[in-house]
């Protein structure tokens, strides 16, 4: 396992939109391994494969407080959504920042786990917000794009600013 780099906006890769995931192998697995590895260490409680400059459709999500609910989604779906609500959300691709999103309350999603078996899963709260927010990810959008163009730039100037005292 290892800890990858994440990519910090306004990278253009996080614009990929990423592929569908078609063999579930052993180097499947090791990235999956590699992604929650990346996601505990930030600390986050998502991370799509986009983020770490990987465009294929894969998420990892661990909502738990104690790190004891991994959850795989690999060519994740969206197949219902019900409801909306606002959540205050964070991004490891936008690191300091918080604002607030409008997304559906409920949701069924269908995907993969990383050995290949498909499921569904009906949820709401924090980890339907979770999933779609991911699912963002792997379509090329970030949650910022749901705030105003203005907000959007300030955070954008903010985060270059510090790359490049950084760097």
């Amino acid at each position: 396992m290892a800890i990858r780099d994440i990519l910090v906006f306004p990278h253009p890769n996080l614009r990929k939109k990423a592929a569908p995931v078609e063999t579930f192998d052993e180097a499947l697995r090791t990235l999956v391994a590699d992604m929650f590895e990346t996601m505990y260490d930030a600390p986050g409680i998502g991370l799509a494969a986009t983020q770490i400059d990987v465009h294929q459709r894969v998420i990892v999500i661990d909502v738990s407080e104690d790190k004891s609910e991994p959850m795989v989604f690999i060519n994740p779906e969206l197949l219902e959504q019900d409801g909306m609500n606002t959540h205050e959300e964070g991004c490891l691709s936008v690191p300091g920042f918080y604002e607030t999103v409008e997304r559906p309350e409920k949701i069924r999603v269908k995907a993969f786990d990383e050995h290949g078996k498909e499921f569904e899963l009906e949820t709401d709260g924090l980890l339907a917000t979770c999933v779609q927010h991911e699912i963002d990810h792997l379509n090329g959008k970030v949650f910022v794009d749901y705030v105003s163009a203005l907000k959007r730039d300030r955070i954008r100037k903010k985060l270059e600013k510090q790359q490049r005292k950084a760097g």
